[in-house]
């Protein structure tokens, strides 16, 4: 409306000038295009910045009105998807609404997220991503490490290290990375000694020494709180401890703060290749290292999950 006006106030300076001025008709004719020039120019300033204020306006209508992005985001239930949930509020400052799918297993959330059915997954340490993508040829990536978990040593039917008795029966995860996690555990202990050099590849044939014949019960990470009263002492994950209600204070061990293990799996935030960057995935990982979800982690697990920011 403002650029009709100008242009129409242009137009009538026209009509004056030539009326009153006939004899330099040259001369007022260009000033007159000139000031209609001038007048087109300002109305469209003036339209650009109404255009501006207008989608400004919009987008904090549109926050306010709770219509957010939604980013989707798979989890293990503890304490993964209930440390999500302690970053909602500032996820939704930040223009997106949280969409947790909790997954019970190590397979399906990184399958989900290969597939698109997630924007990002939480659940996994670097080294059993990295074993995953090798394994099933997927291309994830971690975009940050969050926290860390003790891995700790739990009583079965057995109450204590020292009673072990010859033959007694340890269960430890199955999968490449978790295994060779629960070995080093396991020798820091002195209960078994694996070969020079072992890391976090090791595997049960890696074992040189074993005085108490410990029989090593493979199986699915997720599963081994289920069974830990049919074995004598479980190895297990921390966020499985904590899902099943285990406290770090229970532990018959746990990992050291400067072991290998405790420098190397951080809990990180998985994506596709090449989406380490994207806006939603920042503003993921900015409300997941905020001072408020920080005081969460060390006030509600006392120990069980450490930040690593």
């Amino acid at each position: 409306m403002r650029k009709v006006l100008s242009i129409v106030t242009a137009a009538a300076l026209i009509g004056a000038t030539l009326t009153a001025c006939s004899g330099g008709q040259a001369e007022t004719t260009a000033a007159a295009t000139e000031a209609v020039t001038e007048a087109e120019t300002e109305a469209a300033e003036t339209e650009a910045a109404e255009t501006e204020a207008a989608e400004t306006e919009a987008e904090e209508t549109e926050a306010a009105s709770g219509e957010l992005t939604t980013i989707v985001v798979g989890a293990s239930p503890a304490p993964h998807a209930e440390i999500l949930h302690a970053a909602e509020d500032i996820l939704a400052q930040k223009g997106y609404k949280l969409q947790v799918m909790e997954y019970v297993d190590y397979i399906q959330p990184n399958l989900a997220l290969e597939s698109g059915d997630l924007d990002a997954n939480y659940f996994q340490h670097l080294p059993y991503l990295e074993s995953f993508n090798e394994e099933n040829g997927t291309d994830l990536v971690s975009a940050a490490a969050i926290h860390y978990e003790p891995f700790g040593i739990y009583a079965g039917k057995t109450a204590s290290l020292e009673e072990l008795a010859d033959g007694a029966v340890v269960a430890v995860p199955n999968d490449t990375s978790n295994e060779a996690r629960a070995l080093l555990l396991l020798e820091a202990q002195g209960l078994i000694k694996l070969k020079e050099g072992a890391d976090l590849t090791v595997t049960k044939n890696d074992i040189v020494e074993n005085p108490k014949n410990l029989e090593l019960y493979e199986m699915e990470a997720a599963q081994i709180p289920r069974i830990i009263e049919d074995v004598d002492i479980a190895v297990i994950n921390g966020n499985y401890a904590i899902d099943a209600g285990f406290k770090v204070a229970d532990a018959l061990a746990v990992e050291d703060a400067e072991s290998i293990a405790a420098t190397t799996y951080g809990n990180v935030i998985a994506v596709r290749a090449g989406e380490e960057n994207n806006e939603a995935v920042q503003a993921l990982v900015e409300a997941l290292m905020s001072d408020e979800v920080k005081e969460f982690m060390e006030t509600t697990y006392e120990g069980a999950v450490v930040p690593l920011f």
